[in-house]
């Protein structure tokens, strides 16, 4: 890995045309890396662009220079023009360029320099530069050991900071999973450095509205199935429910963690009739890996106490079919 951030370190040394990329529906960790990354190369000169694939939750709107990000879904065309001109592409917080859906075309044939920095597993060989330890907590703390390891940690002022504390906080569940001693470390170092961590919490966590604590209601009374007799803690919400709630992109995140608040509960599954698609997060308890789960049933992925997939077919088929899977797992625990 130290050859790769010696290389990263060696292309940073002339001013460039930089578009820095995270997946589809990001959520914290992937904002976080990104409004980080982007200030951080912005103070050696380079020209940078932030894009997403689809718009980002409401709740991470206070990151300093989020709103400078573009949005592939609302403006396909500035999008592509930015990728066509680049001369350098991270991907942050992702190692699969399905992740980013039709933009990952444009980034397969690019000539720019590609630069990946991801703690998810199997990454594709797409990148020039491949920085990727799926035993991170998040690509946020990646961010940190790459920035710190060139040298250069001391361009981490508190904004920097703050980016790359919100990552580590929401890919850790606020440090109750997937921490190694190095994550405390890192949180340690930002703290020191002027993040408000109390505060910073408060921003991300107790930003809900109205209408998210609706839908988790909803889901709590009437979406909700416990098999005590495994473990397995299941909600879900219809098509229908999506219209009678108004549900839009990000209302339902965090509400698949409200199962694992049960003791008998090892394993939450939270199924989502979207259009075209069923979404499923997946969310479990120790050495218990949804990862596994998530990639060989349900084509998907991600982290061994956090992941998601998606499939093609009914709700009522999905939902059975988890009913059938993960409990013989969980048994054999």
């Amino acid at each position: 890995m130290m050859e790769d951030i010696l290389k990263l370190k060696a292309s940073l040394q002339s001013p460039k045309e930089v578009v820095i990329l995270s997946h589809r529906n990001p959520d914290g960790d992937a904002i976080g890396s990104s409004m980080a990354m982007r200030q951080f190369l912005e103070s050696f000169g380079h020209n940078v662009s932030v894009i997403f694939p689809s718009e980002f939750p409401a709740n991470f709107e206070f990151l300093p220079g989020v709103f400078r990000s573009h949005i592939y879904d609302l403006d396909p065309a500035v999008c592509k023009e930015k990728i066509g001109k680049a001369e350098a592409i991270f991907c942050l917080d992702f190692n699969a360029l399905d992740r980013i859906d039709k933009l990952g075309e444009d980034v397969q044939f690019s000539q720019a320099l590609k630069v990946m920095i991801d703690h998810h597993l199997d990454p594709e060989p797409f990148a020039d530069i491949v920085i990727s330890i799926p035993e991170a907590s998040s690509t946020c703390e990646l961010i940190y050991k790459v920035i710190d390891e060139m040298g250069f940690s001391y361009k981490i002022n508190p904004q920097i900071g703050e980016c790359l504390f919100t990552g580590l906080m929401t890919d850790t569940g606020s440090f109750r999973y997937s921490t190694t001693s190095y994550t405390y470390q890192v949180a340690s170092a930002l703290k020191r450095g002027g993040v408000d961590d109390y505060e910073l919490a408060n921003k991300i966590f107790n930003s809900q509205k109205e209408k998210h604590l609706r839908i988790l209601g909803h889901c709590l009374a009437n979406r909700m199935e416990i098999l005590d007799d495994c473990g397995l803690g299941i909600m879900w919400l219809t098509k229908q429910d999506y219209v009678d709630h108004n549900i839009q992109r990000g209302d339902t995140e965090g509400i698949v963690n409200y199962l694992l608040l049960m003791d008998k509960v090892k394993v939450g599954v939270l199924v989502l009739e979207q259009p075209s698609i069923i979404k499923l997060s997946l969310r479990s308890k120790g050495d218990i890996s949804v990862q596994e789960i998530a990639s060989k049933h349900f084509n998907g992925g991600g982290h061994k106490n956090a992941s998601g997939g998606g499939v093609y077919a009914s709700l009522q088929d999905v939902i059975a079919k988890v009913k059938k899977i993960i409990p013989p797992i969980l048994n054999s625990h």
